[in-house]
C-alpha cells in the first residue's frame, strides 16, 4: 500500500510539473520531472522498485545511461531506480545522472520522514487551494551537471546544457565562477548560441570535487537579461588512486605463549578516493610471512579493520624455539571492497615476539674456588650462569645476593652487565689471624619475576668457597691518631708521649722499631726502642708550622719481617699559649699642615701574636717630652687603639714621639715605638712635606759634623 501511494503522488506530480511546463517547452532535453520527494521506507528491499524516472533527450534516447550518486542502486534501461541490496540507510537525498548521445541531466530524490513528505507535498501540490502548482516560467533551465573525473582527451568534450525558454534576437549565454574566469580559469566554457556547457580538460575529484558556476543572458550590450542562475558541477568519483599506507613503519608486539587471537596491532591504509563509493573501500589481506616456521599462518589480519592477530596456540608462540623472535609480513590493501578490478597498496608490519621470564638463571657450576690476601679488597671472582631468556629484558639480566657466609658484610657481589656474571668482591680487609677461610652461599635471580609456573630450583644457588693468604702486616699504632697538649716554650728535651704500636701478625713474634717521618719544624725526636717522643727545640706557637694551636707529625713503626712492613701513626700537639710576644704599633708614620685647625693627629692600633689574655687591652703611654713644654699627649679610644692629639700647631719640621705599649699577660711585656710626625705645609689642598725632610736631614748632618770636630 505505501509503494503504490508512493507511485500515485510521483505520477501525480509528474504531471502537474509536465502541464507547467509544456506551455513553455515543447519538448526540453533531460529528466521529465527532476525533483522526487519519496517517504522513508524502514527498508529499501533488494530488487525492489523505489521509482520510476522519465529521461528524453527528444532525439531518440541512444546510448542512454544512468549513474546513481550511492552505489547500493541503480537505474535500469527503462528508468526503474532500485536496490542492488537490502539497504537501511541511504541517507537525506539520491542523484541520478542521466546522458545519452544528444543530452544529459540530474535528477534530485528526496528521502523524508513520514511527517516532513506530507506537509511537503501539500506545499507543493497547494492541496487546500487547487491541484495545480503557481505558474512561473523559467526562462533559463540549468539542470546539475556530473563529469567523471580522469577522462581521456579530445577535449573540449561537451557535458551538459543550459536552455532559455524565450528566445531574444542578439541573447547571448554567459558563464561565470570558480573553474572559468575565476582560478582555476578556463576549466569549463559555454556556447553563448546554444548553451552548451563543455569542459576542457581532466577533472581530478580529490582537488575539487564541485564547482559553482552562475549562467545568465545577456544582451549584444552586454547587459544582464535573465539570470543569473546557479549551475551545479559535480565531479564524479573514479577510482584512480591507490590505498596508501601512511602511518609505518608498522611495529607491534607480542607476548610469547600469548591466547590464540590475541590482538597485535593495527594497520590502515588511505584512499584519496571518494569515501562514500566502492573506490575507498578497503579490504586487507597478509600477502607474505617471514619467516614461515614454526607455521606458515602465525597471524590473520581483519580484512575490514586491519587488526592483526595470533592463529597459532601458545605453544607454537615461544620465543626460545623460534627461528627468529621477529616476524616480517607483507599487507595488502585493496579497494573496490577486494575486488579483484581494485586497486592496490602494500606495506610492511613487523611483529616481535617479546621474551617472558619462563627460564630460571642456573649457575654453570655448584661450587666456586677464590684466594685472596689478607688485607686487600676488590673482585676475586666472577660466578657465571645460564639463562635462556631474551638478553636484552629484565628476564635474562642477574641479580645476585649472599644469603649465607658473611655476617661482618665483608663481601658484596653486583652483576656485570655485559657478562651477567657475578663480581664476588671483598669489601672490608680480611684478616688471616681471625679466619683464613670463607664459605658463601650464593643466589641468583631475575630482575624480572618468573612466570607462575616456573620457580628457582636448586641450580640457582652456589657456593663459593674462599681461602685467606697472610701477609706481613704492618704494625698499628694505637691510638691514631695520637693527641697531646703542651705548653709552648717548654724546655728544649722535654717528654712529649710515648707512642705505643702493635704487629698484627701475631703468630709471627715480630720485634717493632720507631723513626719520626714528618716533623716539619725539626722540634722533635723518638726513642726507636720505647716510642718516648721529646723536644729537640722549643716549641712556639705563634710559628707557620702550627694551624689553630696544634702542630702535626708523623711516626713510623717498622717491624722485622722480610720484607719489613710499616705503619704509620700521626701526632697532633696542641699548644698552649704563654705572654712571649711584645705588642708591636701601627701605623709609626703620620703627617699634619703646619696651620691645621684639627690637631687630632692620628690614631694608633696595637697588634700581639699571643692569645688572649695575653693581648689586649693595651696601655698607651708617652714617654717624656723634652723641653718646658708639651707639645702633645696620647687618649685611649678603646682597647685596641689610641689617639695622639697636638697641643698647638708646630713649624715644619720632623718630630719622632716615642711611644710605649703594654698587654694585658701576666708578666705583661712592653714595647716602646717611635711614632715619627713630619709637619707640612698645606696650600690649595696641596701638602708639601720636602721641606720639613731637607730641614730634618740638614739638622742631622750638622748634628754628626759637631760629634765629629768634638771626637777630634
Amino acid at each position: 500500500m505505501q509503494h503504490k501511494t508512493q507511485l500515485t503522488l510521483s505520477f501525480l506530480l509528474s504531471q502537474v510539473l509536465l502541464l507547467a511546463c509544456a506551455e513553455d517547452l515543447e519538448c526540453v532535453p533531460g529528466f521529465q520531472q527532476k525533483v522526487f520527494y519519496i517517504e522513508k521506507p524502514f527498508e529499501f528491499r533488494e530488487d525492489q522498485l523505489v521509482l520510476n524516472l522519465k529521461f528524453d533527450d527528444c532525439k531518440g534516447n541512444n546510448e542512454l545511461n544512468f549513474e546513481v550518486s550511492n552505489p547500493d542502486f541503480t537505474v535500469e534501461l527503462d528508468g526503474n531506480l532500485v536496490a542492488l541490496k537490502n539497504v537501511s540507510e541511504a541517507g537525506r537525498a539520491l542523484f541520478v545522472h542521466a546522458r545519452s548521445e544528444h543530452a544529459e541531466d540530474m535528477a534530485e530524490i528526496f528521502i523524508l520522514e513520514a511527517n516532513e513528505k506530507r506537509g511537503t507535498l501539500k506545499e507543493i501540490l497547494k492541496l487546500e487551494g487547487n491541484l495545480g502548482i503557481p505558474r512561473q516560467k523559467r526562462a533559463i533551465l540549468a539542470t546539475p551537471i556530473l563529469i567523471p573525473e580522469s577522462q581521456r582527451p579530445p577535449f573540449p568534450r561537451l557535458v551538459g546544457k543550459v536552455i532559455r525558454s524565450e528566445g531574444t534576437e542578439g541573447a547571448k549565454f554567459r558563464l561565470s565562477g570558480k573553474g572559468v574566469d575565476q582560478d582555476p580559469k578556463g576549466i569549463f566554457r559555454i556556447n553563448d548560441m546554444n548553451g552548451d556547457v563543455s569542459v576542457t580538460r581532466t577533472l581530478d575529484r580529490e582537488e575539487i570535487a564541485n564547482y559553482e558556476l552562475e549562467v545568465e543572458v545577456v544582451d549584444m550590450n552586454g547587459k544582464t537579461i535573465d539570470g543569473p542562475v546557479r549551475l551545479d558541477i559535480s565531479v564524479i568519483d573514479q577510482n584512480d588512486n591507490r590505498p596508501v599506507f601512511k602511518e609505518g613503519p608498522y611495529i607491534g608486539h607480542v607476548m610469547e605463549g600469548s591466547a590464540t587471537g590475541t590482538t597485535v596491532m593495527r594497520v590502515a591504509a588511505f584512499d584519496a578516493d571518494d569515501a562514500s563509493t566502492d573506490n575507498a573501500l578497503l579490504r586487507y589481506n597478509i600477502l607474505k610471512q617471514t619467516p614461515t616456521k614454526p607455521s606458515p599462518n602465525m597471524f590473520y589480519i581483519d580484512p575490514e579493520k586491519g587488526d592483526i592477530v595470533t592463529v597459532v596456540s601458545p605453544a607454537l608462540l615461544d620465543r626460545e624455539t623460534m627461528e627468529s623472535p621477529k616476524y616480517e609480513l607483507v599487507i595488502e590493501a585493496k579497494d573496490m571492497g577486494g575486488k579483484d578490478v581494485g586497486l592496490t597498496g602494500t606495506a610492511t608490519a613487523t611483529i616481535l615476539i617479546d621474551d617472558k621470564n619462563d627460564h630460571a638463571p642456573e649457575f654453570t657450576k655448584k661450587e666456586f674456588q677464590a684466594t685472596v690476601k689478607e688485607g686487600v679488597t676488590g673482585v676475586i671472582v666472577n660466578l657465571t650462569v645460564g639463562d635462556r631468556d631474551d638478553p636484552a629484558t629484565g628476564a635474562w639480566r642477574a641479580v645476585y645476593s649472599i644469603i649465607n657466609g658473611n655476617p661482618g658484610q665483608s663481601f658484596e657481589i653486583h652483576t656485570n652487565p655485559q657478562t651477567n656474571e657475578g663480581m664476588l668482591s671483598v669489601v672490608k680487609p680480611l684478616d688471616y689471624e681471625i679466619s683464613a677461610f670463607h664459605t658463601l652461599l650464593i643466589k641468583v635471580e631475575n630482575e624480572d619475576p618468573l612466570i607462575p609456573d616456573i620457580a628457582y630450583g636448586p641450580s640457582s644457588t652456589a657456593t663459593v668457597q674462599i681461602t685467606v693468604e697472610d701477609v706481613n702486616e704492618g704494625p698499628v699504632f694505637h691510638p691514631n691518631p695520637m693527641a697531646v697538649t703542651k705548653q709552648e716554650n717548654i724546655p728544649v728535651g722535654s717528654v712529649v708521649l710515648t707512642v705505643n704500636a702493635t704487629d698484627p701478625d701475631t703468630l709471627q713474634h715480630q720485634t717493632i722499631r720507631y723513626s719520626v717521618y714528618k716533623d716539619p719544624a725539626g722540634w722533635l725526636e723518638i726513642n726507636p726502642a720505647n716510642g718516648t717522643v721529646g723536644t729537640t727545640a722549643v716549641l712556639d706557637r705563634e710559628s707557620p708550622f702550627v694551624h689553630n694551636n696544634v702542630y702535626t707529625a708523623l711516626f713510623l713503626a717498622i717491624d722485622s719481617g722480610n720484607p719489613p712492613a710499616t705503619g704509620t701513626g700521626t701526632l697532633h700537639i696542641t699548644l698552649e699559649d704563654v705572654n712571649d710576644n711584645v705588642p708591636s704599633l701601627y701605623p709609626t708614620l703620620a703627617k699634619v699642615c703646619d696651620d691645621a685647625k684639627d690637631l687630632r693627629v692620628v690614631v694608633l692600633g696595637a697588634s700581639d701574636k699571643d692569645l688572649h689574655p695575653n693581648t689586649d687591652p693595651f696601655k698607651f703611654e708617652l714617654s717624656k717630652q723634652s723641653g718646658p713644654e708639651k707639645l702633645w699627649r696620647i687618649n685611649r679610644l678603646n682597647n685596641t687603639h689610641a689617639q695622639v692629639i697636638l697641643l698647638q700647631n708646630l713649624k715644619k719640621a720632623n718630630y719622632n714621639i716615642p711611644i710605649s705599649v703594654t698587654d694585658s699577660g701576666k708578666p705583661p711585656l712592653t714595647n716602646t715605638t717611635e711614632l715619627r710626625l713630619q709637619v707640612c705645609t698645606c696650600k690649595k689642598s696641596k701638602m708639601d712635606c720636602s721641606a720639613s725632610d731637607a730641614l730634618h736631614i740638614s739638622l742631622t748632618l750638622i748634628l754628626l759634623s759637631l760629634l765629629g770636630l768634638f771626637c777630634l
